[in-house]
């Protein structure tokens, strides 16, 4: 059997591959196969009593920011004077 490490690397593999496939606009098929995989591979990790649910939660997060970059970031609002015009 695996290590858990090896496991929660291999998920994380996993999960760079799918949001890197949907960042770069991959068909709906190609990216529901690989988040049907890693969906299945998180349930097996729980199940397994492997994995706490936190731990999963954040390795998602880690490799999302990773991907995608962070999940909040600033923006200028507009003054509602300018809106208005």
């Amino acid at each position: 059997m695996r290590r858990k490490g090896e496991m929660l690397a291999e998920l994380e593999r996993m999960l760079n591959e799918s949001l890197s496939a949907q960042a770069k606009g991959a068909s709906y098929s190609k990216l529901a196969k690989l988040q049907g995989a890693v969906d299945g591979y998180m349930r097996a990790l729980l199940d397994g009593g492997l994995a706490t649910r936190q731990e999963l939660l954040e390795l998602v997060a880690s490799v999302r920011a990773t991907v995608n970059g962070p999940a909040t970031r600033d923006i200028l609002l507009e003054k509602a004077t300018e809106i208005a015009a």
